[in-house]
């Protein structure tokens, strides 16, 4: 008997239990997109970055100059201030309390200083005013007889009476001339900064920059590019370093020689002893210009009151002495080699701010100056690190 053929083989089923398996199993997913590489930016983009950094911040401070003054002035006292404010919030005072304290107290020194000083160099300038021509007489007799007696020891073909006649005439002007510089700096000092200014604005924007300064630290901090991020910390730590060492000693030693260039011309017997010293001392903040302004109107004026040689000496001595201390004891104890500003710099600087800002530009010399000095320092070390420094002299021709 046939048997009927086979039916042909279908295709292989698995078990029920796979089966099942098989039929809840997820589909796989689909294949992702590989990685995209971050964006960088083109150097063209942070060129322009910089470029527009710059430009925003020099048209602000050219347009906006006329009222930068109290806010740049608070920025300086906030500054100052803040390690102070810092080391008490350390010991747990609250922070705003600590500013509003260092601000007040501040204020009421300002204000303790104006009541004392200022009608004192008021009555100093009002002596000065009225004996100024006794003294441009005085000096012009002391620079004659002292031309007669140089003309009898080389002759009177050398020292002529033209001469002399033109040497007196010169010293009298110049003796004029700062007796009423000095009589418009004291009288209208105050005209240099309004005083509705100083007593309100300027102690309030203090406040609050020392109050809130960790926070825009930190802030700034997290505006700065991730890429040049460290670089320019390391120049902002470089910066503070240079800026506050020169800032705080500096106005130690203004303060400090103030009152030593005061005390001592009062007391070896100078009318204007004060009024002298204390600009002497406010100008050491430009190198060798306050004390040498001091020395040469302490010199004049010791001519025109004591008419003799040894008082001009007594006041000498005072300034050589004065610039011992500062050299040797002030200077090396408040500033040592923690600061890197050259004091032509410094000059070039404040002269530059002052001529072209005005009291705004001096108060933004010094930090800019260290700033470009810091930045010129770090590029200069790395053109000596890069290949164009470094590249080896070519041998042939």
């Amino acid at each position: 008997m046939n048997k009927p053929p086979a039916a042909p083989p279908g295709p292989l089923r698995p078990p029920p239990a796979e089966e099942r398996r098989l039929a809840v199993a997820p589909a796989p997913a689909p294949a992702r997109p590989p990685p995209q590489p971050p964006r960088l930016a083109t150097p063209r983009q942070r060129l322009l970055l910089a470029a527009g950094v710059a430009f925003v911040l020099a048209g602000s401070l050219w347009l906006f100059s006329a009222i930068l003054t109290p806010f740049v002035l608070a920025a300086v006292i906030a500054y100052f201030l803040d390690p102070v404010a810092t080391r008490l919030a350390w010991i747990g005072v609250p922070r705003g309390a600590a500013a509003l304290l260092l601000v007040l107290a501040l204020a009421l020194a300002a204000l303790l200083c104006v009541l004392l000083l200022y009608p004192l160099l008021l009555a100093q300038v009002t002596v000065l005013l009225q004996r100024l021509p006794s003294y441009v007489v005085g000096i012009g007799q002391t620079v004659r007889e002292a031309l007669a007696a140089l003309a009898e020891r080389l002759g009177p073909e050398i020292v002529d009476q033209r001469l002399q006649d033109l040497a007196v005439g010169q010293v009298g002007a110049i003796v004029s001339f700062l007796g009423a510089a000095l009589a418009r700096l004291v009288g209208g000092g105050v005209a240099l900064f309004n005083v509705f200014t100083i007593v309100t604005v300027t102690p309030v924007v203090a406040f609050y920059l020392l109050r809130d300064w960790p926070r825009m630290v930190v802030r700034m901090d997290a505006w700065l590019p991730r890429r040049s991020a460290a670089t320019l910390r390391q120049l902002a730590r470089e910066t503070d370093r240079v800026l506050s060492a020169w800032l705080r000693g500096q106005l130690l030693c203004c303060a400090l020689l103030a009152v030593y260039y005061a005390t001592a011309l009062s007391a070896v017997g100078l009318e204007l002893g004060v009024t002298v010293g204390l600009v002497s001392g406010i100008l050491t903040f430009i190198p060798y210009v306050g004390s040498t302004v001091g020395l040469i109107a302490s010199v004049l004026l010791a001519l025109a009151q004591f008419g003799t040689w040894s008082g001009v000496l007594t006041v000498l001595g005072v300034y050589v002495a004065g610039q011992i201390v500062e050299g040797y004891i002030i200077y090396p104890r408040l500033l040592g080699e923690r600061v890197e500003l050259h004091a032509v710099w410094v000059i070039f600087a404040l002269f530059a701010g002052g001529v072209a800002f005005g009291f705004l530009g001096v108060l933004l010399a010094v930090p800019l100056a260290a700033t470009l000095g810091v930045v010129s320092r770090f590029w200069l070390r790395r053109y000596l690190e890069s290949p164009l420094y470094l590249d080896p002299p070519r041998t042939g021709r």
